[in-house]
Formats: C-alpha cells, sequence, structure tokens
C-alpha cells in the first residue's frame, strides 16, 4: 500500500478543510472483525479531485453528498473522490474492518488470566485507517465525536467525555457516545473498551481517570495514589509554565495491553503500556520512569495536541519538547528530583549511539528528507526524542528559562488548535531574546553528528592552563569541574567553571592541577566527553568517590564512549563497575551501568572465550550488592542485585536453590517476575525443561506469564526447541506482538552459539518475508529482537549487509538491520583493538 507523500498531502490540504468525523463502531461481531460507518463533513475550496483513506476487510458502501460511490473505485487503501465542487459536501462509508493483533489500529486482546476482552485504538501515522476512513494527515484537523455499541458489561473510553446513552434491544449491549472534541490530528482520535477497572477523581474542576484490565486491578489500586498525585502534581505545574489551559474536557489514562510503544498521547485519553501497572516488586528507578512518562504525555497536550506539526518533518516539536518538559518538570513538581541524572545515564545515550549510526538524521531534517509517512515512521528515535531534548535543555542555558517559556507561550497562543512548522517555533523564540535563535537552530537541529570536547592541560613551575580541543561544529556552553584528591582519597570540589566552545582562550591558573578534570559537569551539553590522562586514572582507581550523581554519571557515559570506541578496553570498564557500583548511592547509575555491561561489555564486545570469566565478574559484583543490602535498607538496591545475579549466573545450582525456596536468602521472596527470570536463565542453562515451563504457567496463567513461557520454550538448549520456536516467530502469523518479541528474546543465547548458527543466515530471508506480510509493528519487533546480534563475526556482518539489497525489504525493518548491523561492525572493532592491544 502506497505512504501518503508530503506532495500529496500539501497538495490536498490546499484543496480541502474537513470539519467533523462521527465514528460509528460496533463492538459485538466476533473476535475477528467490526463493523464501522463514519461519515465525514468537509469542504472544497474549489472544484477538483482527491481521496479518503481507509484499509477495510470490506468496504460495504460508500456516499458522497447522497450519491453512491462504486465500492471497486478502492485501490491501494485510497477511494477517489472525483469531481467535488467549491463547497461542503458529505461522505458516508461503511465498512468492515479487521481487529488487529500488533498493536495497529484497533488491538483486540483476551486476558488469559479471566477470559475479558479488550480493545483498544493505535491510530499512529497511518493506522487511524485499520479503523475507519480518513483524511489522514496531520494538518487537516477536525471535530470527532464516537458512537460506540460494544458489550453489555463494558465500559467506553474515548478522547471526549463518554456516556452510556442507552441500551441494544436485541442483545442489551451498551450504547455509548462521545462529547465532540476541540479540532484534532487524526492520529489523536481514540477510542478504549473493555470491562476496565477504574478509578476516577476531580482535580481543577475536570474529571481525572485511571483505567486497567481487571486481573490487574489490586496492583493498580496499589499505586493510584501515586500515578494520580504524579498526574496532578504535573497538571498544576504545566499551568503555571503555560499561558493556555489544558484543552480537553477530561483527563484518562489507560493503561492497555500489549502496546507496542511507552504510551500515546490521545487528548483526554492516554494510553499507556500496561506493564507500568507493577504487579511484581519495581526499582524506584523504574516508578521514576513511569512518573516521567506521566509528565512527557501531558506535555504533548499542548506540544503536539493542542499545537500539532503540519508535516513529519517536525516531529521534534512534539517529541523533543515533551521529553524536555517531562523530565524537568518530574523534577520541578515532584519527589523525583533526580531525573536528570536517568536521563544522562539512559535516555541520553540512546540518542549518542543513534546520533553515530549511519542512519543519523537532524533532529528537525529537511522536508525533503521526510517524503511521505513510511520515511516519518523511522524518525521516532534516540535523535527525536533524546538529542533533541539535549539540544532544548542546552537551548534554556544559552537563553535563560524566562525568555524559552516567553516563546513557548507566544508559540501556543500564536498556533492553538491550529498547525505550525519549525520557522514558526523559532520565530515566536526569537521575539523574546536579542540572541540569534534562528542561526542557533540551523546549528543544532540542521546538522548530524555528536562533537567530541577534550581538556588539554599543560603543566609548568607554579600552575597549568586547560584548553577545551573542540571536535566537531556545534557551539557549547558547558560546566568545567575541578576535582581534588583528599588524603583520605575522597575527591572535593575545587571550582565549578562555565565555559563556551568553541574558544581559542587558554585558561590559566596556579597551584596543581586537579586530580580530576570534567568537561560538561552537570550534563548540560549534548558531546562526548574525553578525559585527560589523570583524569583517567582518577575515574578508574576512584570513581565512587566523585560527589553528586549527576557528575558520576557524566563520567560513567565518558568511559562507555571510550569503550564504544576502542579507547578503552571492556575488561576495564567490567572491573571499574566491580570496584566502584558496590559503593554507589544512585540506583539509575547501577542499573545503567549493569545494562550496559551484561548486554554490550559481555555479551558483544568482549571475545566468546573471555565470558566465563565476565559473567564471573558479575556475579562477584552482585554478590557485593546483595552483602550491602542485607539490613533491608535499599530494596531497590537490592532487587537489582539480585536481577543482576540472575542474569550473569554460569550454574544452575544457586538459581534452583531460590526457586525451589520461593525467596532469595534474606529477601526479597520471589515474585512472578523473579520467578519467570530465573526459569529463563534455568532455561538457557538446560537445567529445567518443558513440564517445569508448563507448571510454572499454571501457577502464572497472565499475559506476563504466557509471555515467560514463551521466552523460556525458545531459551531451552535443543534443537527440537529452537526449530518450534523458529516456526512460531516466522510462519505463525496469528502470534501477538508481545508473544512474538518474547519469542524472540529467547531465541539467540551467546552460550547456544553453535547450536544456533545454521539460523543466522536464515534470519534475513525470513525476517524479510515477515516484514512484507505482517507490516511494520512486527517488522520493527523482529529488527529489535529477533536480530542474531550475539553473533559477531565477520560472515554474520557480511550476510546481513548482503541482505540490505532486497528489494522486498520495508522500511521499518531495512532502518533496524542498518542500525543493528551498524553496531555488529562496531563490536567487531571493539573486538579487534582490544586483541592487536593484547
Amino acid at each position: 500500500m502506497p505512504a501518503l507523500t508530503r506532495t500529496e498531502a500539501q497538495l490536498r490540504a490546499q484543496l480541502i478543510d474537513v470539519q467533523h468525523y462521527a465514528v460509528t463502531l460496533d463492538l459485538t461481531g466476533g473476535d475477528d472483525t467490526f463493523e464501522s460507518t463514519t461519515v465525514i463533513r468537509f469542504t472544497a475550496r474549489t472544484a477538483g479531485d482527491t481521496f479518503v483513506e481507509l484499509k477495510p476487510d470490506e468496504l460495504h458502501s460508500a456516499e458522497l453528498d447522497g450519491s453512491p460511490l462504486d465500492p471497486a473505485g478502492l485501490a491501494d487503501n485510497r477511494l477517489a473522490l472525483t469531481g467535488l465542487g467549491e463547497g461542503p459536501h458529505e461522505l458516508r462509508l461503511a465498512t468492515r474492518m479487521r481487529y488487529s493483533r500488533t498493536g495497529e489500529g484497533l488491538h483486540r486482546f483476551t486476558d488469559p488470566a479471566d477470559g475479558e476482552t479488550y480493545v483498544y485504538t493505535q491510530m499512529f501515522m497511518d493506522d487511524i485507517q485499520r479503523v475507519f476512513p480518513a483524511f489522514d494527515q496531520p494538518d487537516l484537523k477536525a471535530v470527532f465525536e464516537f458512537t460506540v455499541t460494544a458489550p453489555a458489561h463494558w465500559t467506553v473510553l474515548a478522547n471526549g467525555i463518554t456516556a452510556r446513552t442507552g441500551d441494544r434491544d436485541t442483545d442489551g449491549a451498551g450504547i455509548w457516545k462521545s462529547a465532540p472534541t476541540p479540532v484534532l490530528s487524526t492520529y489523536l482520535a481514540a477510542v478504549a473498551a473493555g470491562p476496565w477497572h477504574s478509578i476516577r477523581t476531580e482535580h481543577a474542576g475536570l474529571p481525572f481517570g485511571i483505567h486497567c484490565r481487571r486481573s490487574l486491578a489490586p496492583h493498580l489500586d496499589a499505586d493510584a495514589d501515586e500515578i494520580l498525585s504524579i498526574t496532578t502534581d504535573c497538571y498544576d505545574r504545566y499551568h503555571q509554565k503555560f499561558s493556555e489551559p489544558y484543552p480537553f474536557d477530561s483527563y484518562d489514562q489507560a493503561f492497555v495491553p500489549e502496546f507496542n510503544a511507552g504510551a500515546m498521547e490521545n487528548p483526554g485519553l492516554v494510553t499507556f503500556r500496561d506493564e507500568f501497572v507493577f504487579r511484581s516488586a519495581v526499582t524506584d528507578t523504574e516508578r521514576q520512569t513511569r512518573a516521567m512518562v506521566i509528565a512527557h504525555e501531558m506535555a504533548h497536550m499542548w506540544f503536539g495536541d493542542l499545537v500539532t506539526l503540519r508535516w513529519w518533518d517536525d516531529i521534534w516539536l512534539n517529541e523533543s519538547f515533551a521529553e524536555y518538559m517531562g523530565y524537568q518538570t518530574l523534577t520541578e513538581a515532584t519527589r523525583f528530583t533526580g531525573t536528570w541524572t536517568e536521563f544522562g545515564v539512559t535516555r541520553k545515550s540512546w540518542g549518542y549511539d543513534a546520533d553515530q549510526r549511519p542512519t543519523t538524521h537532524p533532529v528537525a531534517p529537511d522536508p525533503d528528507a521526510v517524503p511521505d509517512t513510511a520515511s516519518a515512521l523511522l524518525n521516532f528515535d534516540g535523535i527525536s526524542y533524546a538529542k533533541g531534548a539535549s539540544a532544548l535543555r542546552q537551548l534554556v542555558a544559552w537563553l535563560g528559562e524566562k525568555d524559552f517559556l516567553a516563546g513557548i507561550n507566544t508559540h501556543f497562543a500564536r498556533h492553538k488548535f491550529a498547525n505550525a512548522s519549525l520557522a514558526d517555533f523559532v520565530d515566536s523564540l526569537a521575539a523574546h531574546t536579542d540572541r540569534d535563535v534562528h542561526a542557533w537552530a540551523d546549528i543544532w537541529l540542521r546538522t548530524t553528528g555528536i562533537d567530541t570536547l577534550a581538556p588539554r592541560i599543560e603543566e609548568s613551575h607554579g600552575g597549568w592552563t586547560l584548553t577545551v580541543d573542540h571536535r566537531g561544529t556545534r557551539p557549547h556552553h558547558i560546566g568545567v569541574g575541578l576535582y581534588d584528591r583528599e588524603p583520605d582519597d575522597t575527591l572535593e570540589p575545587r571550582e565549578l567553571l562555565t565555559v563556551d566552545v568553541p574558544s581559542d582562550e587558554v585558561l590559566s591558573f596556579s597551584g596543581p592541577r586537579p586530580a580530576l578534570l570534567l568537561l560538561n559537569d552537570g550534563d548540560l551539553g549534548y558531546a562526548k566527553i574525553r578525559l585527560d590522562e589523570t583524569s583517567v586514572e582518577t575515574a578508574l582507581r576512584r570513581l565512587s568517590a566523585v560527589p553528586g550523581a549527576l557528575t558520576r554519571a557524566v563520567v560513567w557515559n565518558s568511559l562507555r564512549d571510550m569503550v564504544r570506541d576502542g579507547e578503552l578496553e571492556p575488561a576495564a570498564y567490567l572491573a571499574t563497575a566491580e570496584a566502584h557500583l558496590p559503593e554507589e548511592s544512585d540506583l539509575a547509575i547501577v542499573q545503567g551501568v549493569l545494562a550496559f555491561a551484561r548486554l554490550q561489555v559481555v555479551d558483544r564486545y568482549l571475545a566468546p572465550e573471555d565470558r566465563t570469566e565476565a559473567l564471573a565478574t558479575l556475579t562477584s559484583l552482585a554478590r557485593a550488592l546483595l552483602r550491602r543490602t542485607e539490613d533491608g535498607s535499599d530494596p531497590g538496591l537490592r532487587l537489582s542485585a539480585v536481577r543482576a545475579h540472575i542474569d550473569a549466573a554460569t550454574q544452575p545450582d544457586t538459581l534452583t536453590a531460590w526457586l525451589e525456596d520461593d525467596t532469595v536468602p534474606g529477601g526479597p521472596e520471589l515474585d512472578p517476575e523473579l520467578r519467570w527470570r530465573i526459569l529463563a536463565r534455568l532455561s538457557v542453562l538446560g537445567a529445567v525443561g518443558e513440564g517445569e515451563i508448563e507448571a510454572a504457567l499454571g501457577a502464572d496463567p497472565s499475559a506476563t506469564g504466557r509471555e515467560g513461557a514463551a521466552r523460556c520454550r525458545a531459551a531451552l538448549p535443543t534443537a527440537e526447541a529452537k526449530a518450534a520456536a523458529w516456526e512460531r516467530l516466522f510462519r505463525d502469523d496469528s502470534l501477538s506482538n508481545y508473544l512474538f518479541s518474547a519469542t524472540a528474546q529467547g531465541f539467540w543465547q551467546p552460550e547456544q552459539a553453535e547450536l544456533v548458527r545454521q539460523y543466522v543466515p536464515r534470519f534475513y530471508t525470513e525476517a524479510i518475508a515477515l516484514g512484507a506480510r505482517r507490516g511494520p509493528a512486527i517488522a520493527e519487533a523482529a529488527g529489535r529482537y529477533a536480530f542474531p546480534g550475539h553473533a559477531v563475526d565477520e560472515d554474520h556482518l557480511g550476510a546481513g549487509r548482503a541482505a540490505l539489497d532486497d528489494p522486498g525489504l520495508v522500511p521499518a525493518l531495512r532502518r533496524k538491520l542498518v542500525d543493528q548491523l551498524d553496531d555488529l561492525a562496531r563490536a567487531l572493532r571493539v573486538r579487534a583493538r582490544a586483541g592487536a592491544r593484547a
């Protein structure tokens, strides 16, 4: 099916205005399809031809101004509307649509825990066409009203406040109507229906609600106060920042099953992946992540929903702003005051990595670089989120927050309930500052790549000098921290400088040079940071003594980048983690360093013959963390240590004992997440079989349990298990997006490299066919989870690069493969450099 092009969208926007969608959905007809009837009122500015988009199972009928249109005229998801006269028109279409099992369109899920069924929409980009017909582009905003017929015991949610207005005579099914919305872009329309467990309240004169499936009710109840408090605190803080009030009639948050993203900013009905309803123990950092997503999605009510991009080249106007505002507002309004540390350790590294791949792009790409919706979908990445948010943080430091917020509020006032572009936003900022924000935008938003900043220190009698070497093109306004080593081996801050880079200035200092000199202290800049030789030695030996979690995050990121660039031995990074994480007080740093150590250093950067020793190092580190937390003082850190111990196990004895005792000595007791994690590792090690997996599924027949069982079965080290998992992945098109991902995660294991070697070249032909058959969501999941990332060798790299020439590659899979293969080539370079030094 052809993607909508920017040129087509511009021509259609010149021809028509759209006023209103009246959408009627009947969700009572069966498990596979539903009935959808839509009436669209629009106006043609001049006489002409256009088209409406839809992807039906069957187009029953179509009428334009009361005259029938031939359903056979539907081709390539477009129905032509020819001979339009100037003036108002009404288009009526009756269709049968197919439910989704991949999180695209109207997703249908039956909960294995209790047999209840739920449906929800994900209309993003072009998936509204799977639910009802639309003039599907962001700059044709309209009012939406929904009428939904649903089983009698269901509740229906939508963008506007919904009410049950009657029952159908034949079967008692409920008939629900939603209040008309303000004008919205098509991708933001939303409906969610099912026997929801709901908690409702009122705040600032508006109804607020949180909703989940019934089997998760006890877990939502346990966290309801926290979720609602975060929501209302952020709501109040945004109203202090923004002059435009919240523009919709209610604020519902629905935690929905098998969701492809973290959340979606549908106005008045935000949808979240329901893993955020925690049914097992989590760390406070994970609670902070949930809170950040709540704050991020609420920011979208202004950045994206009130003022919407005109075309998809400006997606940063949605995502970069929501990312920045989410972290900043959470810091200001809630108990989570250390959010920028987590951003630095996890989100920022996502942006750094993306910016060094062949697929990098400007934060605000040239419009011609986003010619259609298929190419636009590829830019929801670490550039549009993390790099864009980092650029905004640098902009705020440069402009000052007062002028920045004044520009934002001017932007809202000028473009509310309409569409805007980068140029519009920069003009709004420029109205409140003498600084050249147009030049800033060109330098920061229209260019690619990441700068590198390195200190050059010259020591002389009685003093020393500092020059900052700048490899790159962008200006940076950063802090420079100077730290001295004290007699007790602690590090004390001497001074925090503020410098602008690039600069030819040589800074001169009297006295001894510092033990640690850190560029970008405070992490306001976006650049790779290098340490001088003395500072590297200090970092490796005394990192835990560096004061300030955000400062330590910058140091850890520098070490991480040095490993990725082959400048620091992977084994040295592991040794540093083993030495300093047991003393680390910030949980986000512990979790971020452990994740990089396990998933990149051990699984990819170290040679296979070094793997066992590296896992032993991680086990030793985990034991040290467990000893530190024996007194119960830090349950989050202890949980992280238990997880790390499980994932690094090379022998089954300890894990088997924990599983049999249903507890870790000294705590915690095993909850479902830990049981499945242990069982997955024991499956990899060949210490359990189908019988144990089936018994565990019987004890936990939830959706999460099904995913755990799928992951374990695929991880079993037998030829039969691998063949069965492969069949499920690439032959079973009924497999949901979540069960597909779980099976793929279990399939490839570094310990089983010989067992699965035959599947490595097969992956490419199978994944290409799968992506073409099942669409972008499964294609993206195949590239993310089913890619054989453990196979770090030249033969694999060659096979992958050859596959990129296959004309059948869908864009979503091609993008993932290019990124994965670039990471694979990097891993080969890291191994080669480490081998050469050895």
